[in-house]
């Protein structure tokens, strides 16, 4: 039997979720958004045999769906997540988990006292090549880790509401890294000095560089360098990667398959050095279909999302610890709970 989703927010991003919504054969009850014209269009669009509405908590109580997808500005997502998770749903939501971490903490809580499931969808986990990293890392190939790095540089373009931000790449982006580090090292924050900036020439309002110092469990230092004004020789959006053991380095650039060198010797001065590969990964669903097919596998047989809000929140928490310690100039703990 297929199952069944109310989807929440007809926007932009959900025409890069109705698609493997319909391949994966989840029946999408409803769409529901503060437009009835732009849930309609959507409804049509994907030809769907849908409700267009613009009430969530009657459309809830009406169509009584498995899980419900939250596609909502991170504004929203607080209060359609919990609205979802009390009315018996288990909810799949766009990152970040919120726009604070008091409404972060709350829909945590209210996930706990539902019994229900709430999971954020980090993408870039869900990509062939950042498992690979991964793999590799835990695999022991580079011995153990030591350092992460990461460099993202884009001239972003956007116009609209990032351009007004106080805080665009930390609160909009580097969420993706900070979540990356955790997912590619599989440790978590302690605490972190960070400076955000905004460059000269820069078109945005807010400060939308930074540089962050992350010291992790295990001893692990993850650095951040990144901007979203910066012309010229620009990175992927998954960002430059050298990441270090204490018997090698692997390097995951561009979106090119993951380089390594490990010591294969003692030499004069250098060590030598040899070239190895890196563990192959078995991720067929990539992005957001990677993600709801996570979230199918738990409704079909329970197990747990890797990023179930338990544990996406850690990645949230990074984010406002960094704009907490730039806007103090002292190095802050990363708070969870």
């Amino acid at each position: 039997m297929a199952e069944k989703a109310v989807v929440v927010g007809a926007g932009g991003i959900s025409g890069a979720w109705f698609p493997p919504l319909l391949q994966e054969k989840v029946e999408v009850l409803a769409v529901v958004d503060l437009s009835i014209e732009a849930a309609q269009a959507k409804v049509a669009e994907y030809k769907l045999e849908a409700e267009a509405s613009t009430d969530l908590q009657a459309t809830l109580e009406s169509t009584r769906p498995d899980f419900v997808l939250d596609l909502t500005t991170p504004e929203s997502h607080c209060q359609v997540t919990c609205a979802a998770l009390e009315a018996g749903c288990h909810v799949l939501g766009e990152k970040p988990m919120a726009s604070t971490m008091a409404e972060a903490r709350k829909m945590v809580r209210t996930s706990e006292q539902t019994g229900k499931l709430y999971m954020v969808s980090q993408t870039y986990r869900w990509n062939p090549l950042p498992d690979s990293v991964r793999r590799t890392v835990a695999d022991g190939k580079i011995g153990d880790l030591t350092t992460l790095n990461c460099d993202f540089y884009l001239g972003a373009h956007f116009g609209g509401f990032r351009e007004q931000m106080p805080s665009p790449l930390l609160l909009d982006m580097a969420i993706h890294h900070f979540d990356l580090a955790r997912f590619l090292g599989q440790v978590d924050p302690v605490a972190v000095y960070a400076k955000e900036f905004n460059p000269k020439g820069s078109w945005f309002e807010g400060d939308v560089a930074a540089s962050c110092i992350f010291e992790m469990t295990d001893g692990v230092i993850f650095t951040y360098r990144g901007s979203w004004c910066a012309e010229g020789f620009p990175t992927t959006w998954n960002g430059n990667w050298r990441i270090i053991g204490d018997r090698g380095s692997l390097l995951f650039e561009q979106d090119q398959q993951p380089r390594l060198q490990v010591v294969s010797g003692m030499g004069e001065f250098h060590s030598k050095l040899r070239d190895i590969r890196p563990a192959k990964s078995p991720v067929e669903h990539a992005l957001m279909h990677g993600a709801l097919r996570e979230m199918l596998t738990f409704l079909r047989t329970g197990k747990q999302p890797q990023t179930e809000c338990h544990d996406n929140i850690k990645s949230l928490a990074m984010v406002h610890a960094a704009i907490e310690s730039s806007r103090t100039l002292h190095r802050v703990t990363v708070e969870v709970a």
